[in-house]
């Protein structure tokens, strides 16, 4: 570990699946959107640099997705991790999406991802297409086996209604649920989950089947506890973990209120703005920064396995380890309760 880093950046949580399998994640993970050059073209040497860093900072978890970069996230992770030993770390990817060759003015995401492989993203949640997307990113990361595997967004933020998401949520228990459940039962991957913009969803999955971890983009940090209703406590009865993706809600927790500040990936509207500035004068009170009480808060769930932040560049990876070493008083937490900023039952670290 580098000089100065933080040692909880690597700090470690050890979960217990559902069929007694271990798995031990790191409390930062490593969110892999950005390395599929998310909203900006990354160099070689710059996702290199990124990847060496956030190393450094004692972080094992790492996610993915075939959607990230229409593979480029994938391939970026493979010749990183090729020469680290196996067992030194943890990685997930997801399953949902097949990616087809195409015309260059034909790929998918032209205004999310930039400079990818020209490919075309095509859902698909069957038995045989999940066990091809699973085939193909063993490929890109040049791996024998995976971890975790997550099905990947099925709900309304990508299918556009309630309606569509659960047809894709039949199809994906009638057929990719089954592949997957093989997969884990034969031993050639640990957990099986889902990653999802929405929580709602999630609670209909960890109901429908035999669930380990859910990744969970933006859905409870400091500005939003509404999975504290029912999804969190129903996965602290079954057991399965909860990463929390996104614990800045697209920008605004981690900058505070800019003029062009984002939450959940479009412009912040005005009340989240107006939350924004009044939790940020309580953190001043007690001499904490804001970043710091965001990363720290989804951390007092006891469902929560693993903070993982999309990081843009090797200064923001170090930046994040370091505000984990921050020490947070009690009365922080105590106070946004006062002020009902954040909820009553919310669990807050210790």
């Amino acid at each position: 570990m580098t000089a100065g880093m933080n040692a909880r950046g690597g700090r470690a949580r050890k979960f217990v699946t559902r069929r007694g399998a271990e798995l031990c994640f790191t409390e930062l993970g490593f969110g892999g959107a950005p390395l599929g050059n998310l909203y900006r073209p990354m160099t070689e040497k710059e996702a290199r640099v990124m990847l060496d860093t956030v190393w450094a900072t004692g972080c094992r978890y790492f996610d993915t997705a075939p959607l990230y970069g229409l593979g480029l996230s994938e391939t970026r992770l493979n010749g990183f991790l090729r020469p680290k030993p196996r067992e030194s770390y943890l990685i997930s990817t997801k399953v949902g999406r097949l990616l087809e060759v195409c015309k260059p003015q034909e790929r998918s995401r032209q205004d999310a991802f930039f400079e990818t492989p020209s490919r075309r993203e095509r859902f698909d949640y069957s038995y045989d297409g999940v066990l091809r997307s699973l085939e193909f990113s063993l490929e890109r990361l040049g791996l024998d086996r995976i971890d975790i595997v997550l099905v990947h967004d099925i709900d309304i933020t990508t299918h556009g209604s309630q309606e569509a998401a659960d047809r894709h949520l039949v199809d994906f228990m009638k057929g990719g649920y089954r592949a997957l459940d093989k997969l884990r039962a034969s031993g050639a991957i640990t957990a099986v989950g889902a990653g999802l913009n929405d929580w709602q969803m999630a609670e209909k999955l960890a109901r429908a089947g035999d669930f380990d971890i859910f990744l969970i983009a933006g859905r409870y940090t400091l500005l939003e506890q509404d999975a504290l209703t029912s999804f969190l406590p129903l996965c602290a009865e079954k057991g399965i973990g909860v990463v929390v993706g996104g614990p800045f809600n697209s920008g605004i927790l981690a900058t505070g209120v800019k003029a062009d500040t984002h939450y959940n990936y479009g412009p912040a509207p005005d009340e989240v703005k107006e939350r924004v500035h009044q939790i940020q004068r309580i953190c001043k009170a007690y001499k904490v920064k804001l970043p710091e009480a965001a990363l720290h808060f989804p951390l007092g769930h006891p469902a929560v396995v693993s903070i993982a932040p999309g990081v843009h560049r090797a200064s923001e990876a170090k930046r994040n380890a370091q505000m984990m070493s921050a020490k947070i008083p009690s009365a922080l937490w105590r106070a946004l309760k006062s002020e009902k900023l954040i909820r009553a039952d919310a669990p807050t670290p210790r």
